[in-house]
């Protein structure tokens, strides 16, 4: 097995902001102006990560905000996995820097496993998500 890519993303004060990294390169991502954001973002499997990260991030942004809870900073990171039999696999995991009840730990992990991003890649591969 080998890793393909890895990425992180860093919530950003700015509603839906966040800081992508791939090993030295750095660049937001955001939502367009017209769905309140300041479109300030953008090797093929890197940009798949970042989408995964992006709208994982986002999405739980969003449903925070519609259902007023305070998720404090965190991150996202994703690494893309292959092995010899051809498998392929995305892991991703989850660190807060606040500490959440274990069903609100359990929501964000249902959460996770419907963003948009998310469902178009479970159509063809296995996403293994963690908290840290």
């Amino acid at each position: 097995m080998a890793r393909i890519a890895i990425a992180k993303i860093q919530s950003l004060t700015i509603p839906w902001q966040g800081e992508i990294s791939h090993g030295q390169h750095h660049y937001l991502t955001d939502k367009p102006e017209p769905f309140g954001g300041q479109d300030a973002g953008p090797a093929p499997y890197d940009l798949l990560l970042s989408s995964l990260i992006s709208c994982t991030m986002i999405t739980l942004r969003m449903y925070a905000k519609h259902k007023d809870i305070e998720l404090g900073d965190f991150q996202v990171e994703a690494e893309f996995f292959a092995n010899k039999e051809g498998q392929e696999w995305i892991e991703r995991c989850l660190s807060f820097d606040t500490v959440h009840d274990s069903a609100l730990q359990q929501k964000i992990l249902e959460i996770c496993a419907k963003t948009p991003v998310t469902k178009t890649l479970l159509r063809s591969l296995e996403i293994r998500t963690s908290l840290i």
